[in-house]
């Protein structure tokens, strides 16, 4: 992540450093070093470089180095699978060995140097590519692959020997692929297959081979992108390439860990803006995954609730299983968007229909009810005893003849209806087959979707091999659970791109005038005190309530009456983060002798505890409202992160929040709010008024200023309490807590 964590250093000095100075590698943007319109106020790239991978696809000239054709070493299978996929490409395959003459009858070079053409792409069958990247660079090499484990994924010493490897790739000029990567990206693609392709992206190549697999259900794979332990390229950067493919239709991943978060989510935007559909497996849900996962590439998962919101913030459909990323992917890719949203579940069978009704509508799935005009039509050839409201049943006996056509017609009429989706449990010849050739023939005439779930545990039928895998139009599955999936993800992700707007676009560029006047409040490595905490978000327009820091009894009371009765007393001080808990917390007071006692207990406590304070704050009591917390925590991936959840005492407890990378708009803000389990409470219960949401997401989106400005310095934010009040009349911070880093 770019951008520096020093002190006090201001945006502007930050940027600087990063562009002129070369902290970290400095961005480049379409193929040019960034400039000042390229980045954030915190220097960080808004705009994703696509690296142009054609001749890593598509080389051609091929070098192999290491190439060897003894039998019974490793290499030789290499290098005569290689060979054969430079003649599938049209490409020319030079073998590099010190010692061999020739490899397979191909003329082999000693050394790169002494190759008669510049190559695109080396293959590197060595133990150590580390002293070869020298040789590349001086070759003028643009693409090379690394097969060698040892790396990051073994632990310390090996992520220190990918550290190395990495630089000397940076200095040389070349892209590489890998370490501990494999063949992957050198498979043998089928080339009789039509319509969009699926690419696929790896950091497990074993993981890949469902998908794969897919080329023979007639489904389409056009590239294959093994990243292994990324030391240069990274699954952000093939799908920012495949994004831009016209052939691709969607991108499929396995992703262990992401290198860079920040890389991630501006190649995801690229894809969004595309409309191309990212259908990805990111394990590391659970403590045991991401231990296994970092095993096994050496790479950080991130905190799995950021990197959850982060994929939905983009657009990027994330599934559990590879089932599911096959199907998923299968469907975005070949399929146009929706015409209409409405699903409508036809079957042969009532169980069957109601069954997966219930599945489809406790997914989210829209079902809307046919209209009487069209139950009636639909009545001409089915049964009236049945019902064809939706889900409909023809009552097995119509699908036998012409009335079955008619139906499927009929149904596919209905303006409302976007998608139809038979589920046909088991093989029944008399009907079943006559059933899927009509589904079929229909979805050749029709711009809509047509999905059929074949539930036979056999699967070698012809009306499953033959009829339904033999169309282009029909998506088909195997359970129902994966075509739910699919087409839920089909129907968000054309709502999402239909509605999307890049939140870097707008991302502020410059600092704001509040940045500046905080700069004087930054403690680095310590945390603020409640008194220095509210100061900070009264500069960032945040509001807070009347309050005053007070160091004496006398004064408490000069204030109280200021203030108005009835006041809070708190203790103010730099070392306390739990208040209450240390009884440092008077509410309810109504009088000067209160403030008076609660300015001596709350003093006492503090010395008693050893707490040093900058004085007590006497504090407007606010009462009516609903209570909820808006922070900001620096994760390892991503970097600042916003959350938003309902607060006070019960936030640990309820754990009730939802959470956005900046940059993001104010439609992210408000969508944080309706993913909350509790947000009734904002629209008001048990005769309650509802909540001034209006403000509520002022104040998400001035904390987002705050995260993209003072990221850096800040290594948390908490206001808890935020209190919003009724609608009209905003909200308050009760109280903060800031930790600078």
């Amino acid at each position: 992540m770019l951008g520096s964590t020093h002190g006090t250093l201001t945006t502007d000095s930050r940027r600087a450093r990063v562009i002129a100075c070369g902290e970290q590698p400095s961005p480049v943007v379409h193929g040019r070093p960034a400039d000042v319109d390229d980045l954030d106020v915190s220097g960080r790239p808004l705009y994703a470089d696509a690296p142009d991978l054609d001749r890593f696809f598509r080389p051609e000239s091929v070098a192999v180095v290491g190439a060897s054709d003894a039998e019974g070493r490793p290499n030789t299978g290499i290098t005569r699978q290689l060979i054969a996929w430079a003649e599938r490409v049209g490409a020319r395959l030079h073998p590099v060995h010190p010692t061999r003459q020739s490899v397979f009858g191909i003329p082999c070079s000693p050394s790169l140097a002494g190759l008669p053409e510049q190559v695109d792409l080396a293959v590197l069958l060595v133990g150590d590519p580390l002293p070869v990247i020298g040789e590349l660079a001086e070759a003028k090499v643009k693409f090379a692959v690394a097969f060698a484990s040892g790396f990051a994924e073994t632990g310390a010493e090996g992520a220190a020997a990918q550290a190395h490897l990495a630089a000397a790739v940076r200095r040389s000029g070349l892209r590489l692929l890998g370490p501990n990567t494999n063949l992957n990206a050198f498979e043998k693609f089928r080339d009789d297959l039509d319509g969009p392709a699926i690419a696929l992206i790896t950091q497990s190549g074993h993981q890949g081979r469902p998908v794969f697999a897919m080329q023979e259900l007639g489904v389409r794979l056009s590239h294959w992108a093994p990243t292994g332990n990324e030391a240069d390229l990274e699954t952000a950067d093939f799908i920012s390439y495949f994004s831009e493919q016209p052939e691709i239709g969607a991108i499929a991943c396995y992703v262990e860990g992401l290198k860079d978060g920040r890389s991630f989510l501006l190649a995801a935007d690229r894809a969004a803006r595309r409309g191309v559909p990212v259908v990805a497996v990111k394990v590391g849900r659970t403590e045991t995954g991401a231990r296994t996962a970092a095993s096994h590439t050496g790479k950080l998962t991130g905190a799995d609730t950021v990197v959850d919101a982060a994929m939905r913030q983009y657009g990027v459909i994330r599934v559990d299983g590879l089932d599911e990323l096959q199907d998923t992917a299968a469907l975005l890719a070949r399929a146009r968007a929706p015409r209409a949203e409405g699903v409508v579940v036809y079957s042969i069978s009532g169980g069957t229909g109601a069954h997966f009704a219930d599945l489809a509508t406790a997914a989210g799935l829209p079902l809307p009810g046919l209209s009487a005009a069209r139950q009636a039509e639909l009545h001409q050839w089915i049964p009236e005893y049945l019902s064809v409201t939706n889900p409909v049943d023809n009552g097995g006996h119509p699908v036998g003849d012409w009335r079955g056509r008619k139906i499927i017609d009929a149904i596919l009429a209905d303006p409302e209806v976007g998608v139809l989706i038979c589920p046909i449990t088991g093989p029944f010849p008399p009907m079943s087959d006559k059933l899927a050739q009509d589904l079929v023939d229909a979805a050749e005439q029709t711009d809509k979707l047509v999905c059929v779930v074949w539930g036979s545990p056999v699967g070698t039928e012809a009306a499953y091999r033959e009829t339904l895998l033999g169309s282009s139009k029909v998506a088909t599955f195997r359970t129902f659970a994966n075509c739910i999936t699919a087409v839920r993800a089909y129907l968000d992700h054309h709502r999402f791109v239909a509605a999307y707007r890049s939140p870097f676009d707008e991302a502020p560029r410059t600092p704001s005038p509040s940045f500046r006047k905080t700069q004087a409040l930054m403690r680095p490595g310590q945390q603020l005190s409640e008194h220095a905490a509210k100061q900070l978000l009264r500069a960032y327009g945040i509001r807070v309530p009347r309050e005053q820091l007070v160091t004496s009894a006398a004064a408490a009371v000069r204030a109280a009456s200021l203030v108005g009765y009835p006041v809070v007393m708190k203790a103010s001080g730099a070392q306390i983060a739990h208040k209450t808990e240390l009884g440092l917390v008077k509410i309810g007071l109504t009088s000067a002798s209160q403030v008076r006692d609660a300015y001596r207990e709350l003093t006492d406590i503090a010395r008693y505890e050893g707490i040093s304070l900058d004085g007590v704050l006497v504090c407007q009591m606010v009462e009516r409202g609903v209570e909820m917390v808006v922070g900001v925590t620096h994760d390892q991936l991503f970097g600042p992160t916003v959350t938003v959840g309902l607060g006070g005492v019960l936030v640990e407890v309820l754990r009730d929040a939802a959470v956005r990378v900046p940059p993001f708009g104010e439609d992210q803000a408000r969508g944080m709010l309706g993913e909350l389990r509790g947000r009734a409470l904002l629209e008001g219960v048990r005769g309650g008024p509802p909540v001034d949401v209006d403000a509520l997401v002022e104040v998400v989106m001035r904390v987002q200023r705050m995260a993209l400005e003072l990221g850096d310095d800040i290594a948390e934010l908490d206001i808890n309490p935020l209190m919003v009040l009724p609608r009209g009349q905003g909200a308050v911070a009760l109280d903060a807590l800031v930790v600078c880093r």
